[in-house]
């Protein structure tokens, strides 16, 4: 992740002076380093792009609420570099990123699929989905199944981002709590 350093410390010198203009222009630099940083990282280990958008703004969202901690005396973008690193490696535990390395030799098991799979899983994702309130399969689609931003996502929608963002969350464990009982049936 290389970047400006010094004309990035002075946005976020700005921005801790409560100029907005500088801190939007900060947020939005860094969400263009963090998004390919993270695309590049997850897609050796196979993991997907949407994957990376996750992880980039829940480490922008933490660089929000903990920018007061950041101590301008030293440099900046290392600081960054951590959150990222550890919010990178929070994702990759809490999606058992190690059960993605499959060794080449079962590559083969992976390509081969029948071609009735994909229908069944999409038909049985739109049932569970409409299980779920409006605004929560509304915000899902959006960011997980489209790819749009959260940003994006909250425009479409008509919510706040924070909206969005729990809606996909409790969403998504509703989901998961739906298969699961399927599951056990």
């Amino acid at each position: 992740m290389t970047a400006n350093e010094a004309e990035l410390k002075q946005l976020m010198m700005a921005g801790l002076e409560g100029d907005s203009a500088a801190y939007r222009t900060l947020l939005d630099r860094l969400s263009r380093l963090l998004r390919g940083y993270f695309r590049s990282r997850l897609a050796r280990i196979g993991r997907e792009a949407t994957e990376a958008e996750d992880v980039m703004q829940d480490v922008l969202m933490a660089l929000h609420t903990r920018r007061h901690t950041y101590d301008r005396n030293e440099p900046f973008m290392p600081w960054v570099y951590a959150i990222a690193r550890y919010k990178l490696i929070d994702h990759l535990r809490r999606t058992r990123a190690a059960l993605a390395n499959v060794p080449l030799d079962d590559a083969n098991e992976l390509v081969a699929r029948e071609d009735s799979a994909g229908a069944e899983s999409g038909h049985d994702l739109h049932a569970l989905l409409r299980e779920l309130p409006d605004k929560m399969r509304r915000a899902i689609q959006c960011v997980k199944l489209e790819g749009l931003s959260v940003a994006e996502a909250a425009a479409r929608c008509g919510m706040s981002e924070s909206a969005v963002k729990v809606n996909v969350h409790r969403g998504l464990k509703h989901l998961a709590a739906s298969i699961g009982r399927e599951k056990r049936t």
